[in-house]
């Protein structure tokens, strides 16, 4: 097996919103996750959990996309301001009809932001809201003192503008956010964007695309954006939206099963290329960005446990860094990514039960990539056996094994997975063209079990340890553990 890393042919750089996460108001995501108010004996600030927010800081999130999902298009965000005993409770219809207190509303939202060092993205309300309540939330957080919105938030206590850049245009309006069709939502789209002007700060406005790789959607969108307005200059991003879903359950699965959600989540690629390619057509100098702002996997419920909670595993965390490996190698084709979701649902990165907290597999996958952020994707070509699995006419294959390489102030970072459930990878690592390197830091993600998951109050059944890897020079031998992910620092020597 070998793998070749080009330095000299870049391929783009990795901007820190690839690395971003989303927070929705679902199951126990805001309320418990983040926030427990200030009166709750769990150790908070400004009722923001301390842990969950040291814990994400060391991350360095790119971006966090607020307040969903579903709940942003029956979201009103006059609810989320003021004095928290006097905001309305509502219904969250789309998530169990639970209560919904708005405890946790805007101020909060960019308070926490501020606390974890991600940017905000706010999703704004297309199925259920109007053009003026968009525009005015836009003012409310944007614009300086001395307007009347502006100055209600100073009134709610922040007199500086929150500078907010990413807006989403509705979420999944091809469902949930007012099951549109692709020629409609353009129509409704270019409604809403051509009011969301650049108040105090110039906006980056993001345009629903498709469920999965939906072609279709995508051109016919575009199509309809050419055909009526095409000199339209208020659409910067473009969201698609991918779950691999699940094969057996979040911890109860097969060798097989193992190797089947993976490859699900290795069809990440084409949508990212073919997607890429379909907006191409109309934008050939990429004005306009892709994203996926959800993505992840999605096992059946948890008996017992609140709505979309699920366990993670060290297979859930080989399912994010096969994703991340892939917005990495197509780091000019993507501008965002947000991962379904940061806390207590679907592929959570955090877990919390009242007190207690905990990290998940996924959780350092992102911190062990987190040295790719800001740098610039390279050229890297894997060349290793595919694994086979299934029978007779349900066989499938899956790349044996798969990462990207990034070069930044002459450090170059490799990520790579093994996802062979039982055999480690015996392969040389070749430098061309760009002088030697040396290995300064090798750490695996892996464990003895492919079911491996960590438990409250237990020590950590997969977590990041140091491996004794060395090698300098151009060429020099690794040796990649079965079921890991492995990252590589090497200097410029």
């Amino acid at each position: 097996m070998r793998i070749t890393i080009i330095p000299d042919e870049p391929i783009g750089t990795i901007q820190p919103e690839i690395y971003g996460h989303f927070a929705e108001h679902l199951g126990r995501c805001i309320y418990e996750g983040v926030w427990v108010g200030e009166d709750s004996p769990i150790p908070n600030t400004r009722g923001i959990r301390n842990d969950v927010a040291a814990a994400l800081r060391v991350l360095r999130p790119g971006v966090l996309r607020w307040p969903g999902g579903c709940f942003a298009d029956d979201y009103h965000w006059q609810d989320g301001i003021g004095p928290r005993d006097k905001r309305p409770r509502r219904i969250n219809v789309h998530w169990n009809q639970e209560p919904e207190p708005n405890s946790f509303g805007t101020h909060e939202f960019i308070d926490f932001c501020r606390m974890i060092g991600a940017q905000p993205y706010i999703c704004g309300n297309v199925g259920s809201g109007t053009v003026r309540e968009l525009r005015d939330w836009v003012e409310y957080c944007n614009w300086r003192p001395g307007s009347t919105l502006s100055d209600l938030r100073a009134a709610n206590g922040s007199p500086e503008p929150f500078a907010v850049k990413y807006w989403g245009v509705g979420n999944e309006n091809w469902g949930c956010g007012g099951n549109f069709s692709p020629e409609d939502y353009c129509t409704e789209f270019r409604r809403y964007a051509g009011f969301m002007f650049n108040i105090g700060t110039p906006l980056f406005l993001i345009a629903c695309g498709p469920c999965g790789n939906d072609v279709e959607w995508t051109r016919r969108f575009f199509a309809k954006l050419r055909k009526d307005y095409w000199d339209f200059g208020r659409i910067h991003g473009f969201a698609a939206h991918y779950y691999c879903g699940t094969a057996g359950s979040a911890t109860e699965y097969t060798v097989e099963q193992w190797y089947q959600l993976l490859r699900q989540a290795a069809q990440m690629e084409p949508l990212v290329v073919q997607q890429r390619a379909a907006m191409d057509a109309f934008d050939p100098a990429r004005k306009i960005g892709l994203l996926v702002d959800e993505w992840g996997t999605w096992h059946p419920a948890t008996p017992g446990k609140p709505p979309l909670w699920q366990q993670n595993t060290l297979r859930d965390a080989l399912v994010a860094a096969l994703t991340l490996d892939i917005f990495n190698r197509h780091a000019d084709k993507v501008v965002m990514s947000n991962i379904a979701q940061t806390i207590n649902v679907l592929q959570a990165i955090i877990l919390t039960d009242g007190p207690k907290m905990v990290l998940t597999p996924t959780y350092h996958v992102y911190e062990m990539y987190k040295d790719h952020q800001n740098g610039t994707a390279v050229r890297a070509i894997f060349e290793a056996d595919r694994i086979e699995f299934g029978a007779g006419a349900d066989v499938h294959y899956l790349f044996g094994l798969n990462g990207a390489a990034s070069l930044r102030d002459g450090m170059l970072t490799l990520s790579a997975v093994n996802p062979h459930a039982t055999d480690a990878a015996d392969v040389r690592i070749r430098i061309l063209g760009a002088g030697a390197f040396r290995i300064e830091s090798a750490r695996v993600l892996t464990a003895d079990d492919i079911h491996a998951h960590n438990r409250f109050q237990e020590e950590p059944e997969v977590r990041p340890m140091r491996a004794k890897i060395a090698g300098e020079g151009t060429e020099f031998g690794c040796v990649f553990p079965a079921r890991s992910v492995t990252v590589l620092s090497m200097r410029a020597v």
